[in-house]
């Protein structure tokens, strides 16, 4: 067998071939068989895992059943029903879709008129991360100020107000809609009263208020929260509750809590090309993770990660940027010390802090585990 150092000579030739031939991909290249060859600890997301064994064990046990198509098969039904019962929102419409992007730009183009903007913090994520997946559809992105990735309800206010009474208001981008996460890309929640005032404020304005919660489990289970699903169902126009990052292989949950989709809202779904033909392959994979409070219980157990993670990292002498809740920490480390870790452990280069410094995130998810931590203890 060849040894370590033959291994990454060989890697390096590869990747030396395709920076002569494909330019900067070979950087990818020579990084993923670097990882693979190192086997680093990865704390960079909370989907970089398969999927809990209760759901594979679900897709397992029904895999030989034939059943209808697009989503009308009776498991995904049942995980309908289910969500309705968390929801305490009996007349839910509720719609399965692959991706968090995917899911937004859908609701947002179906929940819209088609000369209105959406208005979001200017961190969201449709703002930031999306590849203008939104403006694609037609509708504007409006980014307000954002503190640790929150909007404040007064921003809000006071851009409608402004709005309101420009008398040039026709000739602009229409406010329709007000687009928020939960929890932020900062890991940060919004408290039970200000969704309220912010939801107030939508109305007063005429705004939908649509919730982005592809890491909906972790903001739920977050030390300190005092937001839930049936609360979350009476505060909004519609929201997701995030799969793909909270133990299914892929899926979002889009409810519309009070039976108030959009008019032909399955065919706006089919025309942005988000339909599954096995709809019951997202089906499935819900019905499991809302049967016995399984979505509950490990989200749970990703904060409870989180936490002896933040505790480990100020113990051991790191600033955190934010108190962060959830289960993505933010750390302020020094570049040397940056360099040195990423040789061990992959983590995100969230952003510049000042020259000598870079905020990097570091993220737990229902499938890390106590040895992982311990391992990046001794890194660190």
């Amino acid at each position: 067998m060849p040894s370590s150092e033959q291994k990454r000579s060989v890697n390096k030739r590869i990747a030396q071939f395709f920076q002569e031939s494909f330019g900067g991909f070979s950087l990818l290249c020579y990084l993923c068989t670097e990882i693979n060859l190192k086997k680093m600890i990865s704390f960079e997301c909370d989907y970089n895992n398969g999927a809990h064994p209760k759901v594979l064990q679900h897709l397992l046990e029904t895999n030989d059943e034939q059943t209808l198509t697009y989503g009308f098969d009776k498991y995904s039904e049942q995980a309908r029903e289910k969500i309705r019962a968390a929801c305490m929102a009996p007349e839910a419409d509720i719609y399965f879709l692959a991706g968090g992007t995917q899911t937004n730009a859908t609701a947002i183009d179906g929940m819209l008129l088609s000369h209105e903007a959406v208005i979001t913090a200017d961190s969201g994520h449709i703002n930031v991360h999306e590849a203008t997946a939104i403006e694609a559809s037609g509708h504007k992105v409006i980014g307000l100020p954002s503190y640790e990735g929150k909007m404040h309800v007064e921003d809000l206010r006071h851009f409608m107000e402004v709005f309101t009474h420009d008398e040039s208001r026709d000739h602009m981008a229409q406010p329709g809609m007000l687009y928020l996460t939960f929890p932020t890309e900062y890991g940060t929640l919004y408290s039970a009263k200000e969704l309220e005032e912010i939801y107030d404020t939508c109305r007063h304005y005429g705004l939908k208020l649509f919730i982005d919660g592809a890491r909906m489990g972790y903001g739920l289970m977050a030390h300190g929260n005092d937001v839930d699903l049936p609360y979350l169902s009476h505060h909004c126009d519609a929201f997701y509750i995030g799969g793909t990052k909270v133990g299914a292989l892929c899926g979002e949950a889009l409810v519309f809590p009070r039976k108030n989709a959009p008019k032909a809202f399955f065919s706006i779904v089919k025309r942005h090309g988000a339909l599954m033909a096995k709809g019951r392959v997202i089906g499935l994979q819900f019905d499991a993770l809302f049967t016995d409070n399984l979505y509950f219980n490990i989200a749970r157990h990703a904060i409870d990660m989180a936490m002896k993670m933040k505790k480990m990292l100020t113990e051991k002498g790191y600033r955190l940027y934010l108190d962060s809740p959830t289960n993505q920490q933010f750390v302020v480390i020094d570049n040397n010390k940056v360099r040195a870790l990423e040789q061990q452990v992959v983590f995100t280069h969230w952003e510049p802090y000042d020259d000598d410094h870079t905020v990097c995130r570091f993220v737990t998810s229902w499938a890390t585990t106590e040895a992982q931590l311990e391992i990046l203890s001794g890194i660190l």
